[in-house]
Order: structure tokens, then sequence, then C-alpha cells
């Protein structure tokens, strides 16, 4: 399985991204996904997952209220909609694989990695 990840950029605090992941192989649409996030010095952080189906989603207490992840298994991509962006958002952004279907928080739960996407909040 191959991820990348798009849309990242700089945005004013307060603005919205949506990050893409587009996933190679057809067995995209068995695995939950979920987004990670690393800032510089600290380490990769859970930011949200989803169900192989979509019918469930978990999220860090973070960023509950302003992201949403979506996916839409026809096209092998999995979204994450950033709302009321704020500084403390600044980080690369990764999307992963989760073949036990858990939608866990822990990243070792987690097969396949995508390169990341740099986004940029400014204050």
């Amino acid at each position: 399985v191959q991820l990348v990840e798009s849309g990242g950029g700089l945005v004013q605090a307060g603005g919205s991204l949506r990050l893409s992941c587009a996933a190679s192989g057809r067995t995209f649409s068995r695995y939950a996904m979920g987004w990670f996030r690393q800032a510089p010095g600290k380490e990769r952080e859970f930011v949200a997952a989803i169900s192989w189906s979509g019918g469930s989603t978990a999220y860090a207490d973070s960023v509950k209220g302003r992201f949403t992840i979506s996916r839409d298994n026809a096209k092998n991509t999995v979204y994450l909609q950033m709302n009321s962006l704020k500084a403390e958002d600044t980080a690369v952004y990764y999307c992963a694989t989760d073949q036990r279907n858990l939608v866990a928080g822990t990243a070792r739960f987690y097969d396949y990695w995508g390169q990341g996407t740099q986004v940029t909040v400014s204050s």
C-alpha cells in the first residue's frame, strides 16, 4: 500500500484546510485509516481515525469539534477537514493504514505511512 498526502500549506489562525490521502491498491476499503501529526521537537501524536466503512470515527481531544475525518472508498481517499485552525496545529500531518481495523489512537497499530504534508498556521 502506498499513501500520498496533499493539501497542506500556510494558513492564518482561524482558517481552514482539507488534507487528502490517496491510497494505492485494491484493498483500501478494507482498512481503517488514521491521521497523525508531528510538530518540531515533539513526538508523533494521534489526530483522528475512521473505520473501513466510515461508520466509526475517533478524534484526539485537541481537535474535537474542529476537525472531521471522512473517506471515499470509490476514490481510495481519506480526508481531514480542519477548521478553526490554531498555531498549535502546526505540524507535519501523516496518514496511515490500520489493517486490524481498530480505529486506534496509537501509532504502533498502524502499518503503512505516507510521507507527510506540512501544515503551518500563522497567529
